[in-house]
């Protein structure tokens, strides 16, 4: 299968050619599949936002390559500006970059760009907003009026709206109650599952990842030490704490009963998975 997304080799390297010079990205190949849901993962400074940053090109690479189906996104300025619409990025707070009249006009911004006509730029509007979970009435609010969280679906749906192959969300639910994670996580599904869209999440939280994601990419020091399902990632538990990442509290808890003789499952990574591994131990299923 080919990856939608990909980059081949890619290095950035900032303020490059003064005593400042950092390698920020060194030789990373990686890939993004259509219709996956993939998590990038990493430390602050590994490198994870550079990488994204990249994805839709909003930063060139130093030397490399990023390729959209195929195609270099800087073969021409053409190019560079379709990949943007199709390679949508919703930043960490996005509700900062808020800025129109209403909430209709803030979400119709890209769509408008992107040059559709009246009929169906409202169409996306209204879409994108069910998708993320905003009353109609909502739409003719000031988006300056509402909740932290309704902010953030607005700016979500604002790249939704735009209709992208790709999504990619970094730190979507930074600083959200447990009950706006869930929700929020349950809106990106929904459209991950309706467009068959290829869904990449950045994030800090290994439960988070856990419990979302096919795929996982592991960014340390401008490199991708390892890549693979969550139950493949998290059996390299003493790497990830190197890196200062770990494993979901529920996977440290099954290595430390397996540790103290518990004959037990340690591959597990989410409550779920959990519970069935005791009950399956218990002989209840």
């Amino acid at each position: 299968m080919e990856p939608i997304l990909q980059t081949e080799h890619l290095t950035h390297i900032y303020s490059e050619g003064t005593p400042f010079e950092r390698g920020a990205l060194v030789d990373v190949n990686f890939e993004a599949y259509r219709g996956e849901y993939l998590a990038i993962i990493g430390r602050t400074g590994s490198g994870k936002s550079t990488l994204i940053q990249h994805l839709n090109g909003l930063l060139k690479p130093s030397s490399g390559h990023v390729l959209f189906e195929g195609g270099d996104i800087w073969a021409s300025k053409e190019r560079t500006r379709a990949t943007r619409f199709q390679v949508g990025l919703v930043f960490q707070y996005p509700e900062y970059q808020l800025f129109e009249e209403t909430v209709y006009k803030d979400i119709a911004f890209g769509p408008g760009n992107m040059g559709l006509d009246k009929d169906e730029i409202d169409r996306r509007v209204r879409q994108s907003a069910e998708f993320v979970g905003l009353q109609p009435e909502v739409l003719e609010q000031s988006p300056f009026e509402l909740s932290g969280g309704q902010k953030r679906r607005v700016a979500i749906a604002g790249v939704i709206a735009m209709e992208p192959s790709v999504l990619i969300l970094d730190e979507p639910t930074a600083g959200l109650d447990p009950v706006g994670v869930k929700s929020i996580l349950d809106n990106i599904r929904t459209y991950h599952e309706a467009k068959n869209a290829t869904i990449i999440l950045v994030s800090h939280s290994m439960e988070e990842v856990a419990r979302t994601a096919d795929r996982l990419v592991v960014v340390c020091d401008g490199a991708i030490p390892f890549t693979g399902t969550p139950r493949e990632v998290f059996a390299h538990g003493n790497e990830l704490e190197a890196m200062g990442l770990g494993v979901p509290q529920v996977t440290r808890v099954f290595h430390r009963l397996r540790a103290m003789g518990i004959d037990i499952d340690p591959s597990v990574y989410t409550v779920e998975q959990a519970r069935d591994a005791i009950l399956a131990r218990k002989g209840v299923v």
